[in-house]
């Protein structure tokens, strides 16, 4: 099975944004006008990453290069999204953490060769669930040390070091940015079906082939999101990963 770019793809496409745009509307979200901006984004993006893919994916070195841009760019939005643009070698050190190992063991193993058709989508996968559980970590851990900022002047006033400290906050918080990830992992097959599984469906192959690499990307997402958030809650605590406004106010 394949879907060939055409009217009815269009059709669907559009008929998709009204009920969105509808729904954004009657809700009163006021997000109408940014779901349609990222909608666009996407078709022009994919269609861009498609022509890229083309090029390079029979060439190793030119799809490692892919993946190494497809980093950066998603260091650059999970630093934008947290407001902490300044501290993105920081954020790309916890992300890095996460990623790396998972895409070591993959390709180690065997369980994914060596090429370019295969790195690029695994890569991809990992890299977009590391940011996405490192910008939830972010959020969540920022926002504590904003409301909580007492709290912070209660630890140290009591003798503990201003790590401690931001520890005491955040660390109930960061599991929170895992919860999400959990979730998809324990309803896989009962109430989802993830993009792996059907892509190997839609790409010829077996029920059990298409299980077999879903739950391999289940168990590389769950690693990388955990090594992620748990770098980046010792890095927040170290005072390396902050917006500024937590940098002036998290002093000694």
């Amino acid at each position: 099975m394949t879907i060939n770019p055409g009217w009815p793809v269009v059709a669907a496409l559009l008929l998709l944004m009204a009920i969105t745009l509808a729904a954004h509307r009657v809700a009163g979200f006021g997000l109408g006008r940014s779901a349609l901006v990222a909608g666009l984004r996407a078709c022009l993006q994919l269609g861009v990453a498609a022509v890229v893919i083309t090029s390079v994916i029979g060439s190793l070195p030119l799809s490692i290069a892919l993946a190494v841009v497809m980093f950066a760019m998603a260091v650059l939005t999970t630093c934008r999204r947290v407001e902490a643009s300044s501290s993105w070698p920081w954020a790309a050190a916890a992300m890095a953490g996460g990623v790396l190992p998972v895409l070591a063991v993959v390709l180690a193993t065997g369980t994914v060769p060596f090429t370019g058709l295969a790195i690029i989508p695994i890569a991809g996968i990992v890299i977009g669930n590391a940011m996405t559980a490192h910008t939830l970590a972010g959020r969540r851990t920022f926002a504590a040390l904003r409301e909580e900022h007492a709290q912070y002047e209660a630890c140290l006033s009591i003798g503990l070091l201003p790590a401690q400290g931001i520890h005491e906050v955040i660390h109930r918080r960061t599991p929170e940015a895992l919860l999400p990830g959990l979730d998809q992992v324990k309803t896989t097959g009962v109430v989802t079906l993830p993009g792996a599984f059907i892509g190997v469906m839609l790409g010829g192959g077996t029920p059990v082939q298409a299980a077999t690499a879903q739950v391999l990307v289940l168990f590389g997402i769950m690693a990388a999101q955990t090594v992620t958030a748990g770098l980046a809650e010792r890095l927040i605590s170290q005072r390396r990963l902050l917006p500024e406004d937590l940098q002036r106010a998290l002093i000694d």
